[in-house]
């Protein structure tokens, strides 16, 4: 039986506007050491990781990483997902940035054959009634495409952040990824959701409109809400399941 969850996620009321989200940064002043660490770090990774790539997916932290890479013209390989399920927001935010930083990303895309598979035999909205299915949509549509992205690389480059979720706590800069069989590197692992809107509005870098309407996190279109002040900022990803289950399976340790 379907156990579409849509018709229930809660949703900030469409009356209630939420202020530019670079006001998040309001009061905040960013440590200019943080900045300086990053940069060093990725710096590093391209000189001696080479050849290393940054897996963008366009969220806050990754415009934040983007904005240095591009910026500071560090010789690192930027590639974005498309998961072909993407909100348009997102669509209109890669636009943008290889406007603004007069670039284009590599994009990669999932196998069509595994998609048309996995609506046949499993539905087009599958990913609600399960864990198991919705892992199974998540590995057709990224993880696939990423061992994709990453063949031949020696190291790539999250957004990843400590406290973004229970399932990230203790996170290193630096650690090695035995599921890729190759070296990650976390920059902004250290760094605060405030840390990431003073970077932003400090050097005016562009950022998905979705994170003005309630949507600090954002993913697939059917399996990103927005949410109500004071939930965590991963609550609208996957929130039909547990937090500690909350992760598409680009950042699984091998056991």
């Amino acid at each position: 039986m379907n156990r579409c969850p849509c018709s229930v996620a809660a949703a900030a009321p469409p009356e209630q506007a939420m202020p530019d989200a670079r006001l998040k940064a309001r009061d905040h002043s960013l440590p200019p050491e943080k900045v300086e660490a990053a940069l060093a770090l990725l710096r590093q990774v391209a000189g001696d990781y080479a050849p290393a790539t940054f897996a963008n997916s366009l969220g806050a932290e990754d415009m934040v990483l983007t904005d240095m890479i591009l910026r500071e013209k560090i010789a690192l390989e930027i590639f974005l997902l498309d998961t072909g399920r993407l909100p348009i927001e997102t669509y209109d935010l890669l636009a943008a940035v290889e406007k603004r930083y007069g670039t284009t990303l590599k994009v990669f895309y999932p196998r069509h054959d595994l998609v048309e598979e996995y609506v046949r035999t499993k539905g087009i909205n599958a990913f609600y009634e399960s864990v198991d299915l919705r892992k199974g949509c998540c590995y057709v549509r990224k993880v696939e495409p990423l061992g994709r992205a990453l063949a031949g690389k020696k190291a790539w480059v999250t957004g990843l952040r400590a406290e973004q979720a229970a399932t990230r706590t203790g996170l290193p800069l630096h650690e090695k990824d035995s599921a890729n069989g190759l070296e990650k590197f976390n920059p902004l692992a250290d760094w605060s959701e405030k840390d990431v809107w003073a970077y932003i509005a400090q050097y005016d870098v562009p950022y998905n409109a979705l994170h003005d309407k309630f949507y600090p996190s954002i993913g697939c279109a059917p399996c990103t809400r927005s949410v109500t002040p004071g939930e965590d900022i991963r609550s609208g990803r996957w929130w039909w399941e547990s937090p500690e289950l909350k992760e598409c399976g680009l950042h699984l340790k091998k056991a």
